[in-house]
Order: structure tokens, then sequence, then C-alpha cells
């Protein structure tokens, strides 16, 4: 039993960018310091500004990002879903959580400590250098995001960030058709691309009505035509 545990967690790491490049007998030798854990829905895994107790690579589940104001109000920073990694900023910088991580289904991560993954980047320099590329995709992600909010209208911008998420994390289906495969609700999708939920809401409708798109019962979304939802933004 635990030779197989062992194997589901190399299998885990091997399916991360993180660990792009890493050969299978590389990852045998490190991934016996990764703790599995499973969290359930809505459980924080860390809060912002708190001392940091490790690095966190989700296997499986959506994990939000977000920061909450003194009046009440909730900055949205990001949604993470299966193979990203989270956490690791403040260990780079040696620093508090600059967000608090809450689980938005069941999620199963891996957990590392500080020490194991400062060991990792400085003994691997390719996870370093993996890890420099991940932050980067996520800088430029964000300055897309900010064009985005000038030149699309609120449902281009639905349709867009679906891409996103299809790109990302989703499975093509026999038929075509991609399956999202995070907990997405119209909330946390308005917060994401700067729109009021009622906003989000008719996006959807109107995706939904044109058989482009279909909700699932469990908040992920099936984008049944990828290549026409393309083509709106493209042009």
């Amino acid at each position: 039993m635990h030779a197989k545990f062992t194997h589901a967690k190399i299998d885990a790491l091997a399916d991360t960018e993180l660990m792009r490049g890493i050969t299978r007998a590389e990852l045998e030798c490190i991934a016996a310091r990764w703790i599995y854990k499973t969290i359930p829905t809505g459980t924080r895994l860390f809060s912002a500004q708190q001392a940091s107790d490790g690095v966190y690579v989700i296997v499986r589940g959506t994990i939000k990002l977000h920061v909450e104001q003194l009046d009440g109000r909730d900055v949205f920073i990001d949604i993470a879903g299966a193979g990203d990694v989270v956490g690791e900023m403040s260990i780079l910088e040696n620093t508090g959580r600059s967000a608090t991580a809450r689980a938005l289904e069941e999620t199963d991560v891996l957990w590392l400590d500080c020490a194991g993954f400062q060991e990792l980047l400085t003994t691997m320099p390719r996870i370093a250098q993996n890890l420099t590329r991940i932050l980067s995709a996520r800088l430029r992600a964000a300055n897309e995001r900010i064009q985005a909010f000038a030149r699309l209208d609120v449902k281009l911008r639905v349709v867009r960030q679906l891409l996103i998420f299809a790109d990302k994390y989703g499975t093509r289906c026999p038929d075509g058709s991609v399956l999202i495969q995070i907990r997405l609700t119209q909330s946390d999708l308005a917060d994401l691309i700067g729109a009021t939920r009622e906003r989000v809401n008719q996006g959807l409708g109107e995706l939904r009505r044109a058989g482009l798109i279909q909700i699932l019962p469990n908040n992920h979304v099936l984008a049944r035509e990828p290549e026409t939802l393309a083509r709106l933004v493209a042009r």
C-alpha cells in the first residue's frame, strides 16, 4: 500500500508544470517528502499575512486566492486548479502570505515544508527554472487580463476566461467539447473578469442559449464548441 501511495504522489507531481523535465528517478527521490492532504470544501489552506508553513501543489480540486479587506470587502486574486502550485511566493520572499487560499470544493494537495522546498530549488535548478517560468506566465496573464477589461465587453470577457481555463484545466471529450474541471461560480467568475454577477449571468445565459456551453451541477463548465468560442474573441 505504501509503494502504491508513493507512486500516486510521483504521478501527481509529474503532471505539474513545476516538475517539467524532472525524470521519474528524480521524482522517486523527492516524492517521499511531499505529504498528501485532502482539504474539505470551504477550508482555508492559509491566510494573508500568515507565516509560511510550506508550498502546495494541487492534485484535484479548486483553490480561490483572495485578500479580505478591513471593511469586509473581498479582493479576488485568482483561481488555481489541478497542477498549479500555490504558496511559493512567501517562501521566495521570506515574508507572510500575500493572499488567503480557500478550497472551493474538496481538494487534494501535496504539501512540502519551507525547508524542503528551498532545498529543491537549490539542488535541482530545473525546478527553479520551472518556477521562474510559472511566475512569468502569471504576470503575463495579469497584464492580458487588464487589457481585456478595456478591449472586451462582459460577455466576451467571460468567453475569454472560459477559454483560458479550458486550455489550462480542460479535458477534451470525444465529441470535441472540452470539460473545464474547476469549480467556477458566477460570483467568482465576475470577480475574476471585473464585472457584476448579474452581467456575468446574462453573458453565460446567452452562451447557453446559443448551445456553446453547459453549466454542470458541480459548477464545472462544458465548452461545447470551443472553436466557435475562440472565434468570438478573435473578431
